[in-house]
Order: structure tokens, then C-alpha cells, then sequence
């Protein structure tokens, strides 16, 4: 990590032409450091309106200059925030006057990793930061400003308090072992344990569902060729994204597609059909629809409910990747004279529908957010990281096996010193320098 002695200093506006643009400072003992900039003492949190002056003494603009003493402000150090005119020549100008006074330009994340390092916020919070910039639809949005008002990490802490109490318990028939009371017993460890551990899978769960805000679901389409898979893409998009043709091998690439549903982001990715051909475009396209299938989340394998399931699509079914959830839809249900419905059959969903007058859709929709295990309206996720989830399902295991290990008393302490350990991992109360560097590299400049 990049010193913290620094003065550092960044355009924290985005790039480009703007009505306000805003150049960030911060380190230690700034007023003079914002005096010979704009030949000014600010207040400390008032507004100063004033010119910024370059080293010769001529003006590079006029506006407004924010001062916030340590430890008031965002990092906990000084804090100065230049605003002025949005352009990229006048911004320019102004970061490297900051350089010419002694800053240096701030790494990715720095200003946020400072605020982390000088305790104003923990690490969940900080991660928190970067998912709201982030964040892709507004339930995601919600959910990561949440976290960053710290309500993740009080979930996270009350864990960890539950659990120091109960390895003080469980640590103290260690140390006294010659007392002829039995603290494990009376105290009731092993239904708090039980309880502390089905509070883990609680949060895991809303972790796991919070999770797909952040990256969605991938969601590929296949089957044979003409039986719908672009009209479903339309569809669901809302908008004319592939060609649809009565003439089978249309497509012939891989298409995508970002919808919505319920604030998840839901990538639906479009795939050429899937036969035997001599076109060595469409061999291509076929090629990368197999690619795809392999790393999707959801298959939805489409046949023409006119025909039902014919041999050459059990032959594709067949072939489909196991361990990925697949969905069959009758497509065409209108042509067909059926009703829009779902359906299992020898343990497969079926849904009944028509791509083309979006009959049975809402089944579709339905389907999607059960498959994906979305828990509620979004207001009670939490938008988990991976490394949040990992840390979660290793308390729970953890927590698990102190239970089985009540009786072997040293072994169960172990267990418990563990899952308080990746608990805490989480708000970075224990983390590495390596974890903190890859976690902030990820942040843009200025934040």
C-alpha cells in the first residue's frame, strides 16, 4: 500500500465536459497548502468562493473551495475540495497546480483506503463505496447504500460480540478445570451455538441473493434452430435486438441482452441452433453457443411446442453441461392450441408459452427468480461480495462443527476462534495488506 503520509491529490468528477468538475486533497496540515493555492484561509466547513491561482500568480479558474479539518472529513485527515468550471484543460491545470504545491497524484481507491485506515469506516463499508458507483439497477443501489450507512457490518459485529461470549464460556472450563460446575451446561452454549449458527445461514442466504444485484444471472437460450430463441430474446428485452426469420440458422453469433427483473440484472444471451451444418460461419456460431452453455447459470432449452419434445431435442438435452439449472420451453403454445402453463415433467420444469405474443412470460419471469433464490422484495438482501460469502459459509461451517465438538472442549474453542476470525474478516478487523491492496486497486481515482 501507497504511503498514508502523503498529500495526495485527484480529479474525483468523471472525465470528460461538465458543468462542475471537482479536484480532492487530502493529507496533513492543508491550510497552508490551500492558501498558497488560492491566496486564502478558509473556515473550516463553510464555503470560500475564490480564484485558483497557478504559480505565477495568474488565475486557472474561479469557484468554490471546501475545507475540512481532521478528523471531520471523509479520510479523517485534512480535506480540501476545489470546484470549478467541468472541463478537462481547466481540471488538468488545477491537479498538477496541487502537484506543483507537493500532492501527488492519488492512487485508485486511496482516499476511500485512507478513510478505512484512519478508522472512519471498516471495510465493508468501504467495499460499499465502490458498489454504489457500481451499482446497475436501483435495488442494487438501495442495497449498497445500506451497507455503507454500516448496517452489513453491524450484522457482521453482533455475530462476532455472540460469539466472543461463547468462547469465553467455553474457554473458561479450560482454565478452570477443577471446578466442579459445569459452565458449558448451565449457561446453555449448545442451544446458543445452535442459534448463533442458524443466524449465519440466515445472513448467507440474504448474502447469496444480494450477490446476483452485484453480477446478475446468466442466462443462455438453445435448441434447434426456428423454434424461438431470438423472439424470447425480443421479448424479453422490449425491443428488436435479433433478426427473427421463418428461415432456420439466423443467428449465427452470440447475442446479448441486460433486462430486469425485480432489480436483478438478468444477462440473456442469445445462441445460434444448434445442428449439424456444413456453413462454416454457422459452425462458428455454434462453437461459441457450446462456449456459453458452459458458463451460464441457467439454461433455457427451447422447443416448438407444436412438435413437443422431438429426438433431436433430447439428443441436445443430452449434450447440455450437468450441474446447471435448465428450464424447457414449449414455445409457440399459440400455434399449438395450448394454454400458457407450467409444467414438471420426470423432474423437469416445463413452461408452456409463446415468444411471440409474450403469452406465459410472467411463468418465465417467475421461474427465473426462484431458480436465482431471490428471498424477498430486495429491501432485506445485503449486496455480499464473494469474499463476504466465503467468509460467511466459513463461520457457519465453523460454528457447525464447534456444536458436534462440544464435548472435546479444546476443540470446540478452536472451532470457534475460527469462525469468530472469518467473521471479522469481513469488516477487515483482520486483514492483510495483499487483501486490502486488491480490494481498493479496483476503486476509480478519486474515490
Amino acid at each position: 500500500m501507497a504511503s498514508s503520509v502523503d498529500t495526495i491529490a485527484a480529479i474525483a468528477t468523471a472525465a470528460g465536459r461538465g458543468g462542475i468538475g471537482i479536484v480532492r486533497i487530502s493529507g496533513r496540515d492543508l491550510l497552508p497548502f490551500a492558501r498558497q493555492l488560492c491566496q486564502k484561509i478558509p473556515i473550516p466547513r463553510r464555503v470560500t468562493i475564490a480564484d485558483f491561482f497557478a504559480g505565477d500568480g495568474s488565475a486557472i479558474d474561479r469557484g468554490v473551495l471546501l475545507y475540512f479539518s481532521a478528523p471531520h472529513s471523509f479520510t479523517g485527515e485534512d480535506v480540501i475540495e476545489l470546484q470549478g468550471h467541468g472541463g478537462s484543460v481547466v481540471m488538468q491545470m488545477l491537479l498538477a497546480r496541487c502537484v506543483e504545491l507537493g500532492a501527488r497524484i492519488a492512487q485508485p481507491g486511496e482516499f476511500t483506503q485512507r478513510a478505512f485506515l484512519n478508522d472512519k469506516i471498516d471495510l465493508a463499508q468501504a467495499e460499499a463505496v465502490a458498489d454504489l458507483i457500481d451499482a446497475g439497477t436501483v435495488a442494487a443501489a438501495r442495497s449498497a447504500l445500506r451497507s455503507l450507512s454500516g448496517e452489513f457490518s453491524r450484522e457482521v459485529q453482533a455475530l462476532v460480540a455472540r460469539l466472543i461470549e461463547l468462547r469465553m464460556l467455553v474457554e473458561a472450563t479450560l482454565d478452570f478445570p477443577e471446578e466442579d460446575i459445569d459452565l458449558l451446561q448451565h449457561t446453555d452454549v449448545a442451544e446458543r451455538l445452535n442459534n448463533l449458527r442458524l443466524d449465519l445461514d440466515k445472513l448467507l442466504l440474504r448474502a447469496r441473493a444480494g450477490s446476483l444485484l452485484r453480477t446478475g444471472l446468466h442466462v443462455v437460450l438453445t435448441g434447434l434452430p426456428n423454434v424461438g430463441k431470438s423472439s424470447l430474446l425480443n421479448f424479453l428485452s422490449g425491443e428488436d435486438r435479433a433478426i427473427v426469420t421463418e428461415h432456420a440458422g439466423t443467428t449465427r453469433d452470440v447475442l446479448r441482452e441486460t433486462i430486469q427483473i425485480d432489480g436483478i440484472p438478468l444477462h440473456i444471451i442469445d445462441t445460434a441452433g444448434l445442428r449439424a451444418t456444413e456453413d462454416p460461419v454457422e459452425k462458428m456460431g455454434i462453437s461459441r453457443a457450446w462456449q456459453e452453455l458452459e458458463r451460464a447459470d441457467v439454461i433455457l432449452q427451447l422447443v416448438d411446442a407444436r412438435a413437443g419434445i422431438t429426438d433431436a431435442d433430447r439428443m441436445i438435452s443430452a449434450q447440455l453441461p450437468s450441474g446447471i439449472e435448465r428450464l424447457v420451453i414449449e414455445n409457440k403454445c399459440d400455434l399449438a392450441d395450448k394454454s400458457a402453463q407450467r409444467f414438471e415433467l420426470d423432474g423437469q420444469v416445463h413452461l408452456c408459452l409463446s415468444a411471440r405474443s409474450g403469452e406465459g412470460v410472467s411463468l418465465l419471469r417467475d421461474e427465473l427468480l426462484r431458480v436465482a433464490g431471490w428471498v424477498g422484495t430486495g429491501e432485506d438482501v445485503v449486496l455480499a461480495r464473494a469474499r463476504h460469502i466465503e467468509a460467511l459459509a466459513h463461520a457457519a461451517e465453523k460454528s457447525a462443527l464447534a456444536i458436534r465438538r462440544l464435548g472435546q472442549t479444546e476443540l470446540c474453542a478452536e472451532e470457534l476462534r475460527l469462525a469468530q476470525g472469518a467473521l471479522s474478516s469481513i469488516t477487515g478487523e483482520f486483514s492483510s495488506d495483499d487483501l486490502l491492496g486488491e480490494i481498493f486497486s479496483r476503486f476509480c481515482i478519486g474515490k
